[in-house]
C-alpha cells in the first residue's frame, strides 16, 4: 500500500512536470524535484530515470546533493510568477484570493532566490 502511495505521488508529479513544460506560468522542474523525492521512497527505476534524464538530470541531482537552484532557472521561475500575478489582478477572483496568490508567489520568489547557485566548473 505504502509503494503504490508513493508510485501515485510519482505519476501525479511527473504528470504536472509535462503540463508545466507545455503551459507558459505552470513550473517544471519544481514538479520533477518532487516526483524524484516521490520516487525515491518508493519507485528506484524511476528515481534513477529522472535523475539520469539529459535535459532536467543534472538540475535534479543539483538540487538533492546540495539543493541548488540555476540562475537561469530562478530568473525563469520569478518572470513566470511576475506575470502570473499580473495576470492574477485583472480575473474576477476574489480579493482574498489574489493577496493570497501574489504574496505566496513573492513568498516563493523570496525563498528561491535565497537558494544557493551550483558552483560552475571552469
Amino acid at each position: 500500500m505504502k509503494v503504490l502511495f508513493w508510485r501515485t505521488l510519482v505519476i501525479i508529479f511527473i504528470v504536472l512536470g509535462i503540463i508545466g513544460a507545455i503551459l507558459p506560468g505552470m513550473p517544471t522542474t519544481v514538479f520533477l524535484i518532487l516526483a524524484a523525492w516521490a520516487a525515491s521512497k518508493g519507485w528506484p527505476e524511476v528515481d534513477h530515470w529522472l535523475l539520469n534524464h539529459p535535459k532536467y538530470g543534472v538540475t535534479l541531482r543539483a538540487w538533492r546533493e546540495n539543493g541548488t537552484v540555476p540562475r537561469k532557472a530562478k530568473w525563469f521561475a520569478t518572470i513566470m510568477m511576475l506575470v502570473s500575478g499580473v495576470m492574477m489582478l485583472f480575473t474576477n477572483a476574489p480579493v482574498a484570493v489574489k493577496i493570497f496568490t501574489d504574496l505566496t508567489m513573492l513568498i516563493v520568489a523570496i525563498w528561491l532566490w535565497l537558494r544557493p547557485e551550483p558552483v560552475t566548473q571552469s
